[in-house]
């Protein structure tokens, strides 16, 4: 059952959905001159609903370090945090302000199941970048 699909007409009403540009990480690229420069799949537009951190989603991400300004977003699909020994995410959300946000961790993730992509949504940290 997609809960997120029967819900977001209802929620939307009072926080809409907001077109979003999702760069899904691919590791690292080696420039000519060495240096090391992140990779990104092709941009993909994904709808998300901007949300401020619940005090629980405060405390689950307190041991990450994160500095500057934080949110959450919904989104539907699979988003990957950032998992640092495995190599993995960095995910980027661009905003339709401009604003480039770094998935820092995913606070939940529902239905993420190979066969039915329908009802697949997750909820992020994210972290402003400059």
């Amino acid at each position: 059952m997609n809960l997120q699909g029967i819900t977001a007409n209802i929620i939307s009403a009072v926080n809409p959905m907001v077109d979003c540009i999702l760069q899904v990480s691919n590791g690292k690229t080696t420039n000519a001159d060495f240096s090391v420069s992140p990779a990104y799949l092709d941009a993909v537009a994904v709808s998300g609903q901007v949300q401020s951190l619940t005090f629980r989603d405060l405390q689950q991400i307190e041991g990450l370090n994160l500095q500057g300004i934080r949110k959450a977003i919904y989104l539907q699909g699979d988003v990957q945090g950032l998992v640092r020994q495995l190599n993995k995410g960095g995910d980027l959300i661009t905003m339709p302000d401009g604003t480039v946000w770094l998935v820092a961790m995913v606070l939940e993730s529902w239905g993420m199941n190979v066969l039915d992509t329908s009802g697949q949504w997750c909820k992020v940290a994210v972290t402003q970048q400059l």
